[in-house]
């Protein structure tokens, strides 16, 4: 039975929001009085009071008894807490976006402050690998960053890490050719298992549906895919159909896919939002599942298994995942770098009902 991700506590959910408040500038100088604040976030004072405990910890603001919290400046935070700075580091500002990397990295920052370190989000924009380096080094130097959580980065941020030796955990999968430690779920893995249990259902004729991403996981996942064709005994045709994001585009994509006398009878369907319009594609198209197509999505959804059929998909617990994530972060910390290897969670298949055996 699929297990939905476990909900973060209320007192987490406050600390993040009053944390994005604060990296938004809401407030200058203090933060409003507990009265105003619980009306703001809609909370009780005891959880307002555990999420204030959380942001004082990270170094964020001083708690003021019978006055209002302080806002300290980054020139103050660099004292104490500061000086055990984590960086969370990413080219783009809505990384943290994907529900199991918001909820990763939020549980990570909470745990961490537990045990005394800060964290903070930054994002780079620069253009130019020159300028790319200037910002990275100055942000290092003036920040003094610990070590640093490199969360959807680009190549040129993630060889500047590795060719400075600097302690940094890649969140994600790294770039050809760059040698640094990273936690990502087995993609590879996950779809060359996909287009293998089709393949063993008896389809020949399979498309891996992916967004045109250049990232290594999906890099990864078209790897693994074809990997499971090469593999097989008869022929079978597989393609790989990659896609800008947008329903549109993927409409299009697929309208190709479709046109020939010999479309595919299974599908692997990357991201979850994808998974539901491709459904409502051959649905539009008058194609049953599975009765026509075969589908399995590669990633988790809550939705899925409440679908009828339930649909076939591969699932982690989102709690091992956290935990997994801290546990390197702790373990860089203590020993100032990791081991420099890739480190992979394998997620669990779930057979679901919409996968047609054609055998």
């Amino acid at each position: 039975m699929l297990e939905i991700p476990p909900r973060l506590s209320l007192p987490a959910q406050t600390a993040a929001a009053l944390r994005k408040s604060l990296d938004q500038g809401t407030w200058k100088e203090f933060l409003p009085g507990e009265r105003r604040l619980c009306e703001l976030f809609k909370v009780s004072r005891p959880t307002l009071r555990s999420a204030l405990s959380v942001l004082a910890k990270e170094g964020r603001i001083e708690i003021r008894q019978g006055r209002s919290s302080r806002i300290l400046s980054p020139r103050r935070q660099r004292g104490g807490a500061r000086g055990r700075l984590i960086a969370i580091v990413t080219h783009d500002a809505s990384a943290l976006s994907p529900a199991h990397a918001h909820h990763s990295v939020t549980e990570m920052r909470l745990l961490l402050a537990e045990h005394g370190f800060a964290t903070e989000t930054f994002v780079f924009r620069a253009r130019g690998a020159a300028a790319q380096r200037h910002t990275i080094e100055a942000f290092v130097r003036q920040n003094q960053v610990f070590c640093c959580l490199l969360l959807w980065s680009r190549t040129e941020l993630q060889q500047w890490f590795a060719a400075n030796a600097f302690p940094a955990l890649v969140l994600g999968s790294c770039h050809a050719s760059v040698r640094l430690p990273s936690l990502d779920v087995d993609f590879k893995a996950v779809c060359r298992h996909a287009a293998g249990t089709l393949l063993g259902k008896g389809h020949r004729r399979l498309a891996l549906i992916v967004p045109d991403s250049g990232r290594p996981g999906t890099l990864a996942s078209e790897e693994g895919f074809r990997a499971a064709g090469q593999r097989g005994q008869d022929e079978a045709e597989l393609q790989i159909v990659r896609h800008n994001g947008t329903a549109q585009h993927l409409g299009a994509k697929l309208d190709l896919l479709f046109a020939g006398a010999h479309p595919p009878t299974g599908l692997v369907v990357a991201q979850a939002q994808q998974v539901f319009n491709v459904l409502l594609y051959l649905l539009k198209r008058g194609l049953s599942v599975p009765g026509d197509v075969s589908i399995i999505a590669r990633d988790p959804d809550g939705y899925f298994a409440g679908l009828a059929p339930p649909l076939s998909h591969y699932y982690f617990q989102r709690q091992a995942f956290n935990h997994r994530l801290t546990r390197l972060m702790l373990q860089m910390l203590n020993q100032g770098g990791l081991p420099i290897q890739p480190y992979l969670i394998s997620p669990r298949y779930f057979p679901g009902g919409t996968v047609r055996s054609l055998a």
